[in-house]
């Protein structure tokens, strides 16, 4: 396999892994948490839901950026483009970066979602403002997302 080929492709892996673990610790946290209150008040699982599965974003936009990337490369289609190893380089940096910004916003999420969660168990009819705090932190995996497009595109094969 061609080593810019090879690194391109590891560039997708590693946005789609460490923003699905990111993610998915996120979503852990906020889950534990929903799961405390739940035990007291099972009646606010439906408030509990947004805010359980919003740190579950950052997954679906690594996993985005990894189908951007195998879709640039063409693995899914007939012929192979084939980056040369400056451009494989390029992609497995900008992935590796995004993957962290992904990860990162995926568990501070996480956190903020806690937060929330607590604030509805206490107030209830809070749930509407306890949602919004964790997405001032989605504004940020977005922002990743958009970047990671913007640069995948300037890199030219």
């Amino acid at each position: 396999m061609d080593t810019g080929l090879a690194f391109a492709i590891a560039g997708a892996a590693i946005v789609m892994a460490i923003s699905g673990v990111g993610s998915a610790i996120g979503v852990a946290l906020a889950g534990q948490a929903a799961g405390g209150v739940m035990s007291e008040d099972p009646e606010k699982f439906g408030r509990m839901i947004p805010l359980i599965g919003i740190p579950g974003t950052q997954g679906f936009y690594g996993f985005l950026i990894g189908f951007l990337v195998l879709n640039k490369l063409n693995l899914l289609g007939a012929e192979i483009k084939v980056p040369t190893l400056h451009q494989g380089i390029q992609i497995f940096a900008i992935c590796t970066v995004v993957s962290l910004v992904e990860s990162i916003s995926a568990v501070w999420q996480g956190k903020v979602s806690v937060a929330s969660i607590y604030l509805v168990a206490k107030r209830p009819e809070e749930a509407g403002k306890a949602l919004v705090l964790p997405i001032f932190v989605e504004i940020y995996a977005i922002l990743g997302l958009a970047a990671a497009f913007l640069l995948l595109q300037a890199v030219k094969i």
